[in-house]
């Protein structure tokens, strides 16, 4: 599909953006320039695959996703209303058979996510030109495959996949090492004729020796030299969070390698902030459709329509959390509390549930509040502070569990610390197991050590198993894993034959607190 026609929309849809833009921006939404693209259901699913970008490597597994989302399509199971790319300009695209009601509503959907994605800080460090990053990625790993063969390089990039999730989330915005100085070099020595064996020792006459160089203190340096060097022989000197990053500048990775594994941790930091936002995105871009469409984008023949779409994508399960519901929900009550002027300590120290349900001090704050938030929060925190007892009893959200013995999930709990606590822990690290390197050079052999931080989920054996397999095959030496299993400490290991466990002390399990 040529460049030109991505601007080529029917005059009826472009007219339609036009007023949808008007209205948009009239609300205060701040969106870099959005291009729509006209695709057929084929197509969209084929974009889909790849996450949304029509031009990636090469890979099986955009095919196999390109199935079942096709399948899914033919069969009546789903349909993709819209797909939306973070970049500037932002890339948008719709389904040709949908109706013009459908248009106008994906069209002010968009718009609400072009303005998150521009504005939401999580967003702030991403890459705004990976429309085009993405086909020189597809580009450099064509040609890897071009010269070493296809099966080589698509077998490496299995084993890059199966650990994209090890990146440290909030790399882009904390300083987790120290910048080393330009005139520092590794391998200088103190002594004197650059032998190190003589730092601490002060020239002196024979007969003065013993009193300037006090055998005890010479040898208690030599101790702390020792050591020093055996702590400089494991590394890296802290828990590294980024695994990917520790295996790109430790792993004996040739050429060719240590690129295609820098491609994939770069696309993996890019998607990572969707990750992070998927509740405040989904319900952010809902919210203001929802506003577009009932007060200006609707006429009383679209009305209809509009409702059974709109109530569709809203609809709740009562196993499986809806982001799009919980986000704009949670928008909703915070633009009401804060209209309502229900926050502050007056507020919070009122325990009568009338009295605060009632609260009004026309404060006229909830517009925006919610701008606000959608600026600096994601999930994670977004949850945590806005997640209120009054919202958990009004939309009856309860903690489910599995029992063994009737074999149904059924409610474990509606205790409130025990729901919120359950959201933050499935929200926290994007609900990925938090993995960091301890050690490059584990019992001076090489080996590399890793460390699960245990939140009370435990690994499921067979994805760790794999996981170490895969880094062995990166690392090209015994990997070993600290976990737990069971309520004991446990060290899972790959030798690059076969899976080793070893058990240890047990761990004593945590209390949720205010349960």
């Amino acid at each position: 599909m040529c460049a030109d026609e991505l601007h080529r929309l029917p005059q009826v849809l472009a007219d339609m953006q036009v007023e949808i833009e008007e209205y948009a921006r009239g609300y205060g939404l701040d969106f870099y320039p959005t291009i729509f693209e006209m695709v057929d259901a084929d197509r969209l699913n084929a974009i889909a695959s790849k996450g949304g970008f029509p031009v990636r490597y090469p890979h099986w597994r955009f095919g196999m996703e390109y199935e079942q989302l096709s399948k899914g399509y033919h069969y009546g199971l789903q349909k993709i209303y819209e797909m939306v790319i973070n970049n500037d300009p932002c890339y948008a695209y719709l389904m040709k058979s949908n109706g013009l009601t459908d248009q106008k509503l994906v069209m002010a959907h968009v718009y609400g996510h072009c303005d998150f994605f521009k504005c939401n800080d999580w967003f702030g460090q991403t890459n705004r030109k990976m429309m085009d990053e993405m086909a020189n990625h597809g580009s450099r790993i064509r040609r890897y495959m071009d010269d070493v063969g296809v099966d080589e390089v698509e077998e490496f990039i299995d084993a890059c996949l199966s650990i994209d999730d090890l990146i440290d989330i909030h790399s882009p915005f904390v300083k987790r090492r120290e910048e080393q100085s330009r005139y520092s070099f590794a391998g200088q020595s103190n002594g004197a004729n650059g032998d190190s064996s003589g730092a601490g020792r002060f020239q002196a006459k024979p007969y003065m020796e013993r009193f300037v160089n006090p055998p005890e203190a010479l040898a208690k340096e030599q101790e702390q030299r020792e050591q020093q060097k055996k702590e400089e022989s494991s590394f890296p000197k802290q828990p590294e969070c980024d695994v990917m990053l520790f295996l790109l500048e430790y792993a004996p990775l040739n050429g060719w390698q240590s690129d295609v594994l820098a491609i994939l941790r770069e696309e993996a930091y890019y998607f990572a902030p969707q990750g992070q936002t998927k509740i405040m995105n989904e319900g952010w871009a809902s919210y203001w459709h929802s506003t577009i469409m009932t007060r200006q984008g609707l006429t009383s023949a679209e009305v209809i329509n509009y409702a059974d779409h709109h109530s569709g994508t809203m609809a709740s399960s009562p196993t499986q959390l809806n982001p799009y519901k919980m986000g704009i929900e949670l928008f909703r009550h915070i633009e009401d509390r804060w209209n309502r002027g229900a926050f502050g300590k007056a507020y919070e120290d009122c325990d009568d549930y009338q009295t605060r349900l009632n609260w009004n001090t026309d404060a006229g704050l909830g517009r925006k509040k919610i701008f606000d938030v959608r600026k600096i929060h994601n999930d994670l925190t977004f949850v945590d502070e806005f997640l209120t007892l009054d919202f958990v009893r009004e939309y009856k959200l309860f903690q489910f569990g599995y029992n063994p013995s009737t074999e149904y999930y059924e409610i474990e709990s509606r205790a409130f610390p025990k729901i919120k606590q359950q959201l933050l822990m499935n929200l926290t690290n994007m609900g990925r197991p938090r993995v960091s390197v301890l050690d490059g050079n584990y019992g001076n052999r090489g080996e590399l050590f890793l460390k699960h931080q245990f939140d009370g989920v435990e690994l499921q054996m067979d994805y760790a198993k794999d996981t170490l397999q895969n880094l062995q095959r990166l690392w090209s030496r015994p990997v070993h894993l600290e976990t737990v299993l069971d309520d004991e400490q446990t060290v899972i290991s790959f030798d690059g034959s076969e899976h080793a466990v070893e058990k240890g002390a047990p761990v004593e399990p945590e209390e949720v607190p205010g349960t």
